[in-house]
């Protein structure tokens, strides 16, 4: 078991435009990082299994939905606290990231932006602690990039409704206890559906042989015939503005966690290369190593300051979902990049898990194309400064 020795890189001193509470929150989820979660997601990635005992502890951490009010468990934290957290689990694993990413932005988030009185005090207390988790239900087998196609739909029976349909890659789904899915009513407008784990006709298959993401848990929602109250339906949102909104979210947590992944292959790669020694000295003294290195240290700073500055228009109510799939796209091809160029400073060690590198490249392979793809990104920057759209 290797030790986790990690140091976070800062060579513009942002910790400067942090809070003392922000560097308080970070370094508390930092030591959860390395006590609980880098002596095991090794193993937990070779075996293909996630660790569900840190559920507890990432609930203690407030980890899930840290940006809901107190009212309703969470911990009232603005969006650069919510940031922080989720680059310090992406740092350990992009699996524990997701895990409470799904949990926070994508089942509290909706619950709490879209959901009546009511729905707000049944679930997210239990949501906040971990007591109960969620997933989200979007994405289809034959619609991924374009949801306005999905086919899940539900028909009004009473004072219930008649829910059918499948999603597909979802986080969490094996042991969710609830599922924010969204599907189209009688009229044809998408609404959201709070569907209880025990609903008849609601299963959950687990989606086995992943080379990415090991550590997580993915699945799919089978809903036949599922009887879902009327309660249970999000009053105040209809449209795809409401999953679009939550993936808003979820993609600004990713914006900052794939930015963890990226410092981690850095900084494996940087104490590598004063340690490993070829023809008589550290290959970090070597012009093409350092060509990496000076690269790697560059990219992470302008990612950097590219997150922190989102975090503080999104504080203010004025980042722009356009400006975060910028933000989303570039910390991911970030991560990428310096992940693959890092594994090539530790030579051969760094397929082996003995080190974080190549766990990290294979999860990447997963944030770079899920809550919206690299490409499906950049056609969203491309729309927004033309003004032109290239999907249609």
């Amino acid at each position: 078991m290797s030790q986790d020795l990690y140091q976070h890189p800062d060579y513009y001193l942002l910790d400067e435009l942090l809070t003392d509470e922000h560097k308080l929150i970070r370094d508390s989820v930092r030591a959860f990082v390395k006590k609980e979660i880098s002596p095991i997601i090794e193993d937990y990635a070779q075996k293909a299994a996630f660790p569900s005992q840190l559920i507890k502890g990432l609930g203690e951490q407030g980890c899930f939905g840290p940006f809901v009010p107190a009212k309703y468990g969470g911990a009232g934290l603005d969006y650069i606290s919510y940031g922080i957290m989720m680059q310090e689990l992406e740092r350990g694993d992009s699996g524990v990231r997701s895990t409470a990413s799904v949990q926070g932005s994508l089942v509290m988030y909706p619950i709490y932006t879209y959901g009546s009185e009511e729905q707000k005090m049944k679930y997210l207390p239990k949501l906040a602690t971990g007591e109960m988790m969620g997933c989200f239900g979007l994405t289809e087998p034959d619609h991924g990039s374009n949801p306005a196609g999905m086919l899940s739909n539900f028909t009004d029976a009473g004072d219930h409704v008649i829910l059918n349909g499948s999603k597909m890659w979802i986080s969490n789904a094996p042991f969710a206890d609830i599922a924010v899915v969204w599907a189209r009513g009688p009229e044809g407008k998408i609404k959201g559906l709070i569907v209880e784990r025990g609903m008849e006709g609601f299963t959950t298959p687990e989606t086995h042989g992943k080379w990415s993401l090991r550590a997580s848990a993915t699945g799919e929602l089978v809903f036949d015939n599922v009887k879902v109250p009327k309660e249970n339906i999000l009053p105040n949102v209809e449209g795809l503005k409401g999953p679009l909104g939550c993936l808003s979210s979820a993609r600004y947590g990713i914006a900052w966690g794939a930015l963890g992944c990226a410092m981690d292959c850095y900084d494996t790669a940087l104490r590598y290369s004063q340690q490993r020694i070829q023809f008589g000295k550290p290959i970090g003294g070597f012009q093409l190593t350092q060509k990496k290195l000076a690269e790697m240290i560059t990219e992470i700073t302008k990612g950097q300051l590219l997150v922190w500055r989102l975090g503080v228009l999104r504080g203010e109510g004025r980042a722009t979902p356009e400006q975060i799939s910028m933000a989303k796209r570039n910390s991911c091809q970030t991560a990428i990049t310096i992940a693959r160029e890092a594994r090539q400073i530790l030579g051969g060690m760094g397929i082996t898990g003995e080190y974080s590198i190549m766990r990290h490249m294979m999860n990447l392979e997963s944030v770079i194309t899920y809550e919206g793809t690299h490409d499906i990104h950049l056609l969203i920057t491309g729309q927004d400064v033309t003004g032109l759209s290239a999907f249609k």
